[in-house]
């Protein structure tokens, strides 16, 4: 487990994390093609802030893997790519102030929180339906996704599921939380 105090991982993790990424990356080529590992492990490497921050989707069953780069600014782009939402992200709440509304049943913790926490953010709903471009996710579970503010004032939060071969978004009381409700996150680096 990383130090969450220094967000750097110790050499052995380190070396185990860029293994499993690298064996995603090459196992889906589908989700990055045209994009070379060599280049993308190079760039992990220099920055071990984020990589601790892979590390952590990693450990909460995320599966992040590179489904793009940005050419404006030289990035690549990690998302969660589990088939479901991350089993170690479920059963939370949109954010802070919907955990705070709760007086009883209070879920442990916030999808807000606890991508802050990990260095990431919350998808997009275009991020969503772009990673559903690249396979069918959350066939059986949901992902809360980045609400925007004017639904959020309101107590509202967005998530997003994929059925009947198709991709839905739904709202709910930020103050909800589910068993089969997670999030995705996504990472630059």
């Amino acid at each position: 487990m990383a130090n969450s105090n220094k967000k750097k991982l110790a050499a052995a993790q380190q070396k185990e994390l860029l293994n499993v990424l690298k064996n995603r990356f090459e196992k889906n080529r589908q989700r990055h093609e045209g994009l070379d590992w060599a280049k993308v492990q190079a760039r992990l490497e220099a920055n071990e802030g984020k990589l601790w921050s892979l590390d952590e989707m990693e450990n909460t069953g995320g599966e992040p893997d590179v489904v793009g780069f940005d050419k404006k600014t030289g990035e690549y782009i990690f998302y969660d790519c589990a088939a479901e939402s991350p089993a170690g992200r479920r059963s939370i709440c949109y954010d802070q102030a919907a955990l705070d509304s709760r007086k009883e049943h209070k879920p442990k913790n916030s999808a807000m929180a606890m991508a802050a926490a990990m260095g990431i953010e919350l998808l997009t709903e275009e991020q969503y339906r772009e990673l559903q471009q690249s396979g069918k996710f959350d066939t059986k579970t949901s992902s809360w996704i980045a609400t925007p503010p004017s639904i959020r004032k309101l107590g509202g939060a967005l998530f997003a599921d994929y059925r009947y071969g198709t991709v839905f978004v739904y709202h709910n009381g930020a103050e909800s939380y589910y068993a089969a409700r997670g999030f995705r996150g996504s990472l630059r680096i």
